[in-house]
C-alpha cells in the first residue's frame, strides 16, 4: 500500500514570493515542494552572470527561500525539488550546504547537471523558429537542453533531501517524483500523460488558485494578497485532486482549472515534453469540494527522440526613453513628441518604435473617442552598439526644454538584450550527472 502522494508547487517563477511555499511546507503535509523558477530567457542571464563568477549563475533568491524554507523542510521531512540552480547547479548546491552549516543544520543535496549543451552544437543546427541556421545568430551565450525525468530519478534514489537542476522541462519537476513514489513504468505512457498533466497544471503556482485568472467584475477573486499556491493529491493511477490551504486567499474551480490547462499549451493533443506527447483532450475535471477539482484521464504517446535546446544570444542593445504630459491637451501634446523623435530619429533607426502608454502601446491604435488627461510617451530601437543605444534615451530626454510643453517625469534606460531561438539535440548526446553534497 502506498501514502497518498502529496506535492505542492512553491514557486510559478523565478521573483516568485516565498509567504505561500512557508504556507504549504508547515501545513499541507506534503512530501514534495517544487519551486520552478526558470524561464528562457532566465537561464541565458545567469549564464552571463556565471561567465562574470564562476560562483554565480544560479536563482538570485536562491539563498533567501533556502534559509526561511530549510528548517521547515526538514522538521516536516518536506524533500525541496527546483530549477533555481539555473546555469549552476553544483554552485547551487555548494551554497545550500553552507547555509546549511551556518543554521546549524544537517542535509543532502543532490545537484544534477548535463543540461548545458553549448559545447556540443554548432552553427550548423537549425532554429525551429526561423528556418536559419544557428550561425545567423552568433554570438551564441548559452544552449541549455530540457530534460525530463530520467534526469531526476537518479537523484531521487539517493534520498537527498533538496534536489536542485538547471533546465529540466516544467512538468517533468512534478512528474519526477509521482514515478519515483509510485514505481511506473517510464514507458507506461498513459500514466506519464496523465501525470504531465498534474505536473503542467501544478506548474505555475498561484495561476491556478486565482492570480492570473482574476478579473474584477468579470472573474472576481477573494483575498488575493494573501493568495495560496496549489498542491495536488495524487493516487497510484494517477488521478490527482488540486487543491489549497483552506485559510489562503485565491480559488480554485473548474474556471482556473481549464485555464491553466490550456496555457502555453498550442496543440492540446499532442504537447510535447521530454517524458511523452501528452494528450490533454480526453482529460476530465470535476469540482468535488470547495476549492478541489479532482483531474483524470489524460493520455500520451511516445516521447521523442530529441530534446529541446533553449539558445540564448547576444542581440543587440535596447535604447529606450519616457516621458509623461497631463493635462486637456495631453494626448496632443504626446504625439506632438511622438512625431519630433520620428523625424530625428527614424532615419537612422528604422526599428524605432514610439508609444503613447495606456492609449496605444499594446494594440497599436488609439481607442476610439478616448481622450485621456495624462499620457506616457515611451520610445525604444534596438541597436548594434551601445553607444548608439544611448542616443535613444538623449534624444528623450532633451525634449525636456525643446518641446513639447510640460513634459516631466523623463527616464532612459540602456540594457543589452538577449535573444532566445530553440532548436534540438539528439538525446544521444546528453550526458547527466548527479553530485551529492551533504
Amino acid at each position: 500500500m502506498f501514502n497518498l502522494l502529496r506535492i505542492g508547487s512553491g514557486a510559478g517563477f523565478a521573483g516568485d514570493r516565498i509567504e505561500p511555499a512557508k504556507a504549504l511546507v508547515e501545513e499541507g503535509k506534503l512530501d514534495y515542494l517544487i519551486l520552478e523558477g526558470l524561464a528562457e530567457r532566465t537561464i541565458a542571464l545567469s549564464q552571463k552572470q556565471k561567465q562574470r563568477n564562476p560562483s554565480h549563475g544560479y536563482n538570485e533568491y536562491l539563498e533567501e527561500r533556502i534559509r526561511i524554507l530549510l528548517p521547515i523542510l526538514l522538521k516536516k521531512k518536506v524533500r525541496l525539488i527546483t530549477n533555481m540552480g539555473a546555469a549552476n547547479p553544483t554552485g547551487a548546491a555548494k551554497k545550500i550546504i553552507e547555509i546549511a552549516k551556518e543554521m546549524d543544520l544537517t542535509c543532502k543535496v543532490a545537484a544534477v547537471t548535463g543540461d548545458d549543451v553549448l559545447g556540443k552544437i554548432n552553427g550548423n543546427y537549425k532554429v525551429f523558429e526561423s528556418g536559419k541556421s544557428l550561425r545567423d545568430y552568433e554570438p551564441v551565450l548559452s544552449a541549455n537542453a530540457y530534460l525530463g525525468i530520467d534526469s531526476l530519478l537518479p537523484a531521487l534514489e539517493t534520498e537527498a533531501d533538496i534536489i536542485i537542476t538547471g533546465r529540466v522541462a516544467d512538468p517533468s519537476l512534478f512528474l519526477a517524483p509521482i514515478v519515483h513514489h509510485y514505481g511506473w513504468n517510464l514507458e507506461d505512457y498513459e500514466l506519464i500523460g496523465q501525470g504531465t498533466l498534474i505536473g503542467h497544471l501544478l506548474e505555475c503556482a498561484g495561476q491556478i488558485t486565482g492570480g492570473y485568472f482574476a478579473d474584477p467584475g468579470r472573474k472576481d477573486v477573494e483575498g488575493l494578497e494573501n493568495l495560496g499556491f496549489p498542491y495536488a493529491v495524487i493516487e497510484p493511477n494517477g488521478n490527482a485532486t488540486i487543491t489549497k490551504l483552506a485559510n489562503t486567499g485565491g480559488t480554485i474551480s473548474l474556471q482556473t482549472v481549464k485555464e491553466q490547462l490550456l496555457y502555453e499549451v498550442h496543440d492540446p493533443e499532442n504537447y510535447i515534453t521530454p517524458d511523452c506527447i501528452a494528450d490533454f483532450t480526453t482529460a476530465k475535471l470535476e469540482e468535488v469540494g470547495k476549492d478541489q477539482v479532482r483531474v483524470y484521464g489524460a493520455a500520451g504517446k511516445r516521447k521523442p527522440d530529441t530534446f529541446k535546446v533553449s539558445v540564448g544570444y547576444h542581440a543587440g542593445f535596447l535604447g529606450e526613453g519616457e516621458i509623461s504630459y497631463a493635462g486637456i491637451s495631453a494626448l496632443e501634446r504626446g504625439k506632438l513628441a511622438q512625431d519630433i523623435l520620428k523625424k530625428r530619429l527614424l532615419k537612422n533607426y528604422p526599428n524605432l518604435k514610439t508609444d503613447l502608454i495606456g492609449v496605444s502601446s499594446l494594440h497599436h491604435g488609439q481607442i476610439s473617442n478616448y481622450r485621456p488627461y495624462e499620457v506616457r510617451v515611451r520610445v525604444a530601437a534596438l541597436c548594434e552598439t551601445v553607444e548608439d543605444a544611448k542616443t535613444i534615451g538623449h534624444e528623450l530626454e532633451a525634449l525636456y526644454t525643446n518641446g513639447p510643453a510640460a513634459g516631466g517625469g523623463a527616464r532612459k534606460r540602456l540594457e543589452e538584450v538577449i535573444g532566445i531561438v530553440s532548436t534540438f539535440i539528439n538525446r544521444g548526446k546528453i550526458t547527466v550527472n548527479t553530485e551529492i553534497w551533504e
